[in-house]
């Protein structure tokens, strides 16, 4: 599979996940594709490709935000 179709592929998906292993994974598989769009970016240095990459970014700070959990407060 292409990785722009992965990366298309990823950010259509629906993101329920059951566990903490689940959303490691996801968090990884969007890094992997980030990185490999990033290289196709390099050669072409097209626009769309950018905002791809920023799309993806989002959904992976997302996945990560829920991953960190709420922060303790003091009381």
């Amino acid at each position: 599979m292409d990785i722009l179709d992965q990366a298309k592929e990823f950010e259509n998906r629906k993101f329920s996940f059951k566990t903490t292993s689940d959303r490691i994974l996801a968090a990884r598989e969007a890094k992997d594709i980030i990185l490999g769009v990033n290289e196709v970016y390099k050669k072409k240095k097209d626009q769309k490709l950018m905002d791809l990459m920023k799309r993806l970014t989002v959904i992976k700070q997302k996945i990560e935000k829920r991953l960190k959990g709420k922060p303790l407060t003091a009381a």
